[in-house]
């Protein structure tokens, strides 16, 4: 090869070497390690570097164990006593907090127990304070990413008892399901049975007091917390009629007091909503006895996110029905974590209110810390939240609290360096249908504040349907009439720019020029005579006006727009009249005989004219009654025209 051949062939590979995108294959893991004594032992996670998000607080991971016989920690670095001999299964699921990567991935690890050298075994931890009945997370959702969440339930009875576990996924409020259900592991013998829910459901009754509302984030049955319930066949029936999949387990021989865990695993779908305001729900029902309707329901909320963001906020305003959320209110809630090495004592909560919701039906739904409500006009030596309403701004103050940093010594528990307000208010009088956003600046104590992301509220587009009537002037017809009666489709009570779709069925009718010739014959006298033929024409026809329109409301009051339409004339029929007069001479003088004949023609679509139109309308203009004017101008013939009407929304 020769040299100068040689070298180009080295420059051309380099270049295309160089415009070549290497798909990174790489993927972030974190390994389990661990130290046994015979039945104890600690674990260890073995995680990647972390990588910084500019701007953003210290990043960090948080953990969730689960250690193969039912127990789970959350804890860094976990110490468990097994109870038996056996091999068990440990697993690890890794967040990464303000972290700019993805999760790292961990294997399962085997873990075999030979020995019994430590009896200090702990059964599973009572979950008394939620009513006998959990639900966790380790995670917000991301699409195309796993978590893990687990359902604890506990026997509160005095007997040994034998019930059932449902959790229910996949809302019907969103257009795709947002979690697919991998695996469930359970360690205390439950098992997968199959229910025909649809059918037990559709044979009550009473069926129509448990439909979920119309609008998906205001339901008919609120749950808070945990809450206990009799009627299980309504609970069955307003889940079913929310969510789209469903898991059921029985389980057997729950002696008293026995706490059990079942661990699912859900990987995200990448149609996940994207929406990081948005709120999605599971829901539980816990059953202590299949023999008894009595139950226990506990709904999961969880807000979508692109990172995993202790700071965040959320609103379940996603998509409202504007007819609906007149009376309704609106929730927000705003999570914080303490990332420091010491305890917060004081966190100011600085958040945004949109114009459009009435800050005098502003209330509290929840928070913690848990504290009363501050007293007004003196300073508080007690644990409270303070609450301070502004014309843009609601300042929440947590004041004299303990909120531990999750980098302080001794701290093992992730959750409880976390908190959060969640708050509801109403609309205002004069509400639009717009889109509102809003966030929180978080101060821990004097440091800077973190910005939240925007928690957003929206509408659903709605159907507005209008009746009109009026009539059409035609300046170059003679004699025209033109009535018409129509419906219009718009959105429902739209803000400024929406489109507009008519039917409009008009009946019309004109005259067309009257046409006189004269011509003259001789008798058999040799007179010379006159005769006139007069033809006139009267039209009749249907069309139909078909316009696509935007329209822009100026206010309540004012509206314009323009647009196209095809105005098709679906039948017509002329009538056409001849009249010949003939007279003595060859002046109009003194008529003779007359003859009248007439002649009438019918067809069916024969024409379509395309136009533009003009139009402007005063009353109520977003929905309700108002009168309108319209210009109409034809491209094809000159067949302009003026339009007024009257027009009520619904």
């Amino acid at each position: 090869m020769k040299p100068q051949l040689s070298i180009f062939f080295i420059l051309f590979s380099i270049c295309a070497i160089g415009q070549t995108k290497v798909k990174d294959t790489i993927t972030r893991r974190a390994n389990i390690s661990f130290i046994q004594n015979g039945n104890q032992v600690s674990y260890k996670p073995e995680t990647p570097p972390l990588i910084p998000i500019a701007g953003a607080p210290k990043p960090s991971y948080s953990y969730l164990w689960e250690l193969g016989d039912g127990h789970y920690s959350k804890e860094a670095e976990p110490k468990h006593v097994y109870k038996n001999k056996g091999t068990y299964t440990t697993r690890l699921a890794v967040t990464n907090n303000y972290d700019n990567g993805k999760p790292p991935a961990t294997r399962p690890k085997k873990v075999a127990v030979n020995d019994i050298t430590d009896n200090n075994y702990k059964d599973i931890a009572s979950i008394a304070d939620q009513n006998g009945f959990a639900i966790i997370k380790n995670c917000d959702p991301i699409p195309e990413q796993e978590m893990v969440v687990v359902v604890g339930y506990q026997n509160l009875e005095n007997y040994v008892s034998s019930g059932k576990l449902y959790l229910f996924y996949n809302e019907k409020q969103f257009k795709h399901n947002n979690f697919e259900l991998s695996d469930f592991r359970t360690y205390a013998g439950e098992r997968e049975v199959k229910e025909n829910l649809v059918a037990s459901v559709d044979d009550l009754n009473d069926s129509n007091n448990f439909l979920a509302s119309a609008e998906g984030n205001f339901k008919t049955k609120k749950y808070r917390n945990t809450t206990t319930e009799e009627d299980l066949d309504a609970s069955l029936l307003d889940a079913h009629k929310t969510y789209h999949n469903v898991s059921v387990l029985e389980f057997d021989d729950a002696n008293p007091g026995e706490t059990r865990n079942v661990f699912y695993t859900f990987k995200t779908t990448p149609e996940m909503i994207k929406d990081t305001s948005a709120t999605v729900t599971m829901r539980g029902i816990f059953v202590p006895n299949r023999s008894y309707k009595n139950h226990k329901v506990k709904n999961l909320e969880m807000e979508i996110v692109t990172s995993h963001d202790p700071n965040k906020m959320g609103s379940n305003g996603r998509f409202m029905n504007y007819r609906l959320v007149r009376f309704k209110r609106v929730n927000f809630k705003t999570r914080f974590q303490n990332n420091g090495e010491g305890p917060a004592r004081k966190i100011r909560l600085e958040t945004d209110v949109p114009d459009m919701f009435d800050k005098k039906t502003f209330q509290i739904e929840s928070m913690y810390p848990e504290c009363p409500i501050c007293p007004k006009g003196e300073e508080p030596t007690v644990s409270c939240l303070d609450t301070i309403i502004k014309q843009k701004q609601i300042i929440f103050t947590f004041k004299n609290i303990y909120l531990p940093g999750s980098e302080q010594k001794n701290v093992h528990e992730k959750d409880s360096t976390k908190g959060f307000v969640k708050y509801s208010m109403k609309f205002g009088e004069d509400f639009h249908k717009v889109k509102t956003k809003s966030r929180t600046a978080i101060i821990f104590d004097k440091n800077e504040p973190i910005i939240t992301n925007y928690a957003t509220t929206r509408f659903m587009p709605g159907i507005s349907i209008g009746a009109k009537a009026g009539y059409n002037f035609y300046p170059d017809l003679d004699k025209s009439t033109s009535y018409f009666v129509g419906a219009t489709l718009s959105p429902f009570k739209s803000y400024r720019f929406y489109w507009q779709v008519e039917w409009v069925n008009a009946l019309n009718q004109y005259n067309s020029d009257v046409n006189v010739t004269d011509a003259f014959n001789t008798n058999a006298n040799g007179t010379r005579q006159l005769v006139r033929t007069t033809t006139s024409t009267e039209n009749k026809n249907i069309n139909w006006e078909v316009p696509v329109l935007i329209r822009y409301n100026i206010n309540n009051y004012i509206g314009v727009g323009a647009g196209i339409q095809a105005n098709v004339n679906v039948s017509s029929e002329q009538n056409q009249t001849i009249k010949i007069d003939t007279y003595e001479g060859d002046k109009e003088n003194f008529l003779i005989s007359s003859e009248t004949s007439s002649n009438k023609i019918k067809n069916s679509f024969t024409d379509v004219k395309i136009g533009l139109l003009l139009d402007l309308t005063a009353g109520f203009a977003r929905i309700g009654p108002s009168l309108g004017a319209r210009y109409v101008i034809n491209f094809e013939q000159n067949f302009n025209y003026f339009q007024v009407y009257g027009i009520w929304k619904f």
